[in-house]
């Protein structure tokens, strides 16, 4: 069952001008990802450094992957950017509403 993943981060004001190259470059991996399925990202109107990456994988197994590639060989520099921890949401669309 596809699934949608919402990465919420805050970034700092001083990585403000340089994130968006940087989110490039990791998105581009991100997408590249064998079952992803989409990204795209949403920058909060009033605070430019709230962004969510929401994520649309093929599967729970597909962005579990994924996110172990992410903590071990697919290390990204991310972390410089954050000035919090990111929240990491998943859902799956109901067909019952």
């Amino acid at each position: 069952m596809p699934i949608t993943a919402h990465l919420d981060l805050f970034l700092t004001a001083e990585s403000l001008p340089t994130a968006p190259a940087v989110l490039r470059d990791i998105l581009a991996d991100t997408r590249a990802f064998d079952g992803c399925l989409g990204v795209d990202v949403l920058v909060d109107s009033k605070d430019p450094a709230h962004v969510l990456v929401v994520e649309q994988w093929a599967s729970l197994e597909h962005d579990s992957a994924y996110r172990a590639w992410r903590a071990g060989d697919g290390v990204s520099a991310l972390g410089e950017l954050l000035a919090a921890p990111p929240v990491l949401t998943h859902f799956e669309t109901s067909f019952e509403v």
